[in-house]
């Protein structure tokens, strides 16, 4: 990390070379454009945009969130899946994660384990259909573990390793040698501090994973406690955010207990300020580095600063923290998700606009 001096130096200069860069507006470009006489190089020829085309990191990776918990369920067939592995393909996706393959009694298999348990039957096999769509559109799919919703209850994260014990053994077993889709594991618990148990959690799910697969990579997604961390309240803000020197200190602690195990973190982007991209996105990338992991981004593509919970985001919203990843020199770019928020046949119609204007910005 820099001190707030450097960066201010560096910060200005960089301000000043963009000023020569073609496609920055200058002062005098913004006065003709107010005056309706914006050169082409600004406007037009430029589908349109007023910044540089194609600065952030591209999204290769989206989560796919069958086992809704607080967006709506689409309803889609093999039909509809089919159609969105199409268009995710489309704009150079290439992995694929289902978030969890249970939440409390909704699972997305016929999971033998999980049915005596008392969870319900579902209709359709989401596992193998995903696992088969991926095959056919040249997709690595990343298996999400059971969530029992305990750890939501109590806080403790331990309680999640005695069911997945089993999940992770026939999930193996039914798929995992039987498709060359299947890539890897998505450790699915959430936490954004020293939650108690995830060390310990994380590293028992991690070990069997790799272990049962050969070694297949596993990553996790956690979020970040900051100021947009409200978990459910009615406020759009935090009033105890973390701060960088805390995040690093507590993030350094976990990845040292779980990094022989885990292989890449996807933190969420979505609980941090614009301004703060930065600052945050150093720290992932530094501690990434020390333990030899990988550091992706988990580019929301909802927006958080409404109070209507979940619409599609606003596209300067997500570009700016895809430039910031590309910035940092992240490793790669995951997303949820596509389905619900960026894709053309979502039930939402923004998330089709949001798909349009993302392929303007990388020349689609």
């Amino acid at each position: 990390m820099t001190d707030r001096r450097s960066f201010l130096k560096t910060a200005a200069a960089a301000a000043a070379s963009a000023m020569a860069v073609p496609g920055i507006l200058k002062a005098d470009d913004l006065a003709s454009g107010l005056s309706g006489t914006v050169s082409p190089a600004h406007g037009h020829d430029n589908g349109g945009l007023i910044v540089p085309k194609a600065q952030g990191l591209k999204i290769t990776g989206t989560f796919l969130d069958e086992i809704s918990h607080d967006i709506p369920h689409q309803n889609w067939g093999e039909k509809e899946w089919d159609a969105d592995f199409r268009h995710m393909k489309s704009i150079g996706i290439d992995t694929v994660i289902v978030i969890r393959s249970g939440y409390r009694k909704f699972i997305t298999y016929p999971s033998p384990y999980l049915l005596k348990k008392g969870c319900y039957m579902p209709s359709v096999d989401l596992i193998d259909m995903f696992l088969r769509l991926a095959q056919k559109y040249g997709m690595k799919f990343w298996f999400g573990l059971y969530d029992s919703g305990r750890y939501w209850d109590t806080g403790d994260l331990s309680q999640e390793i005695e069911d997945n014990k089993y999940v992770i053994d026939e999930v193996w077993k039914m798929y995992g040698e039987k498709y060359d889709s299947f890539g890897g594991w998505y450790i699915s618990g959430e936490i954004s501090r020293q939650t108690k148990g995830a060390i310990d959690a994380f590293h028992a799910m991690g070990k069997q994973c790799k272990d049962v697969s050969g070694g297949l990579p596993t990553f996790i997604s956690p979020w970040i406690d900051g100021k947009k961390a409200i978990m459910g309240t009615n406020k759009l803000t935090n009033d105890q955010a973390i701060s960088v020197a805390e995040h690093e200190r507590e993030w350094n602690e976990i990845f040292d207990g779980i990094h022989d195990v885990v292989d890449a973190c996807a933190f969420q982007d979505g609980h941090i300020d614009y301004d703060e991209l930065d600052a945050f996105f150093s720290v992932n990338k530094k501690l990434a580095d020390k333990y030899g992991m990988q550091c992706w981004t988990n580019a929301e593509t909802f927006d958080r600063d409404m109070p209507i919970k979940f619409l599609p985001i606003k596209f300067d919203k997500l570009r700016m923290k895809l430039e910031a990843a590309a910035r940092c020199g992240y490793d790669k770019a995951i997303t949820f998700e596509f389905s619900h928020f960026m894709s053309p046949q979502s039930a939402y119609l923004q998330a089709g606009h949001l798909f349009d204007r993302y392929k303007e910005y990388f020349n689609m």
